[in-house]
């Protein structure tokens, strides 16, 4: 006697639905797979075919004299070697750039001309404040979409160490004093809204999401601590491109980031007095530099890479821009990101890498607890805290360091994020085979 009537028939069915739901998982499991190679060998998949950057200059430092086209320039070049394409092929040059006051025009067609690109090759610069050089990017991948364009050069550069003063004299001083102004604070590092320094947008995340003084000491100290020890094993070497300064005594040769301060320990950061608010916990230790450096990507669709032989580093899967209170600008990668996310079909989850620029300390530790970022994929050789942070050239470093650290570990999905000031931010997801 059965205990449970009809038992062996219920058993029958409950096995039969049970082939059929694996049948049915298995033809998922093939469907996803094959969309997924499909869209890695579209010839219309926008792919990354190399990447290069300077080193990263301080303030005053290697890079003191020379001009942000000089820089770009140089990567340009560099980005065009190493993708096997001659400059006559570009057919434009975007690039990132917030302080062009007293660089001359277009800056950018200075820098895409002394990298070699013939006068046909057109060039504009962007200005979307920290997020112009990975903005960049995305506008090279919009022109090749739109059939505008078969190969883009997109990146940024920057000299803050030579943005000018200004006054506004045109009509004349008839008696007294007059006023200078800085445009690398004014054009770069002020808001606009509030008329206050980004500084004060970390000391606003800093209180609104409860973060200490030792939480974000923390964090700046990791962040030199990798950088050290990458810069120590040698792992930016591939994608730096030597530059050579021309001086008096000789000529110098950088190839390495100047502004990692080797030997950090929270002792010395909890020695510094806040830079903003003396009553605040944001300082020159847990904020990022002022820097100089540049960076540039060659962009082309797969089938363009195919015909000429080249293997990508990369395809752009999706990319987005978000807007926040400009009060709290540095949280901007949150929204930015997920709406990244959701475009190309991933979860936090799925994230092998993260370099998310670390303009401070403060909003870094916010955009990693809001998003659920494992912390130990963010930021894995140190970020703008100890690297530096040439605004208009940041958004194309952090992407180049990814797509090299992706490279190195073989790993499949990384994300590449910056806050922008006046309250947004951007992203952009890229994938390798």
């Amino acid at each position: 006697m059965n205990a449970c009537p009809g038992g062996k028939n219920t058993f029958s069915i409950f096995m039969k639905a049970a082939r059929e739901l694996a049948k049915a998982g298995f033809l998922v499991f093939v469907l996803r797979h094959m969309l997924k190679e499909e869209r890695m060998s579209d010839p219309k998949s926008i792919v990354i075919a190399s990447a290069a950057r300077t080193a990263v200059g301080a303030f005053n430092g290697a890079f003191a004299n020379v001009p942000a086209h000089e820089l770009g320039a140089v990567a340009i070049k560099a980005a065009l070697e190493r993708a096997g394409v001659d400059a006559a092929d570009v057919d434009e040059v975007i690039l990132g750039q917030v302080l062009t006051a007293g660089e001359g025009q277009n800056p950018a067609r200075q820098a895409a001309m002394g990298a070699g690109c013939p006068k046909e090759t057109t060039a504009f610069a962007i200005n979307q404040l920290c997020g112009s050089g990975l903005r960049a990017v995305a506008l090279g991948m919009q022109q090749i979409i739109s059939g505008d364009a078969k190969i883009i050069v997109a990146g940024g550069q920057e000299s803050m160490s030579m943005a000018p003063h200004c006054a506004y004299l045109r009509s004349g001083v008839k008696m007294g004093d007059f006023k200078m102004i800085d445009t690398m604070l004014k054009d770069g590092l002020t808001d606009a809204f509030h008329g206050y320094h980004m500084g004060i947008t970390a000391e606003n995340i800093a209180r609104q999401w409860q973060l200490s003084r030792s939480e974000q000491d923390e964090f700046a100290l990791a962040s030199q601590h990798k950088a050290e020890a990458a810069q120590k094993a040698g792992r930016f070497d591939e994608e730096i491109v030597p530059f050579t300064v021309k001086a008096r005594k000789g000529d110098v040769v950088v190839s390495a980031d100047e502004y990692i301060r080797p030997g950090t320990t929270m002792e010395v950061l909890a020695k510094l007095k806040p830079a903003f608010d003396k009553e605040g916990t944001v300082t020159a230790g847990n904020a990022s530099g002022i820097n100089d450096g540049a960076a540039a990507v060659v962009l082309m669709d797969a089938g363009e890479a195919a015909r000429r032989g080249v293997k990508p580093l990369a395809r752009i899967v999706s990319w987005a821009t978000a807007g926040v209170d400009p009060s709290i600008m540095g949280t901007g990668p949150i929204p930015a990101t997920r709406k990244a996310l959701e475009k190309a079909g991933w979860s936090v989850g799925d994230l092998d890498l993260v370099e998310a620029n670390e303009a401070f300390a403060a909003q870094s530790c916010a955009v990693v607890r809001d998003l659920g970022l494992d912390p130990e994929i963010v930021n894995v050789n140190g970020g703008a805290i100890a690297i530096g942070h040439p605004i208009g050239a940041s958004g194309a470093r952090v992407l180049t360091t990814l797509l090299y650290e992706m490279k190195r570990r073989d790993a499949k999905r990384g994300l590449a994020t910056l806050c922008i000031g006046g309250g947004m931010g951007v992203a952009l997801c890229v994938e390798r085979d």
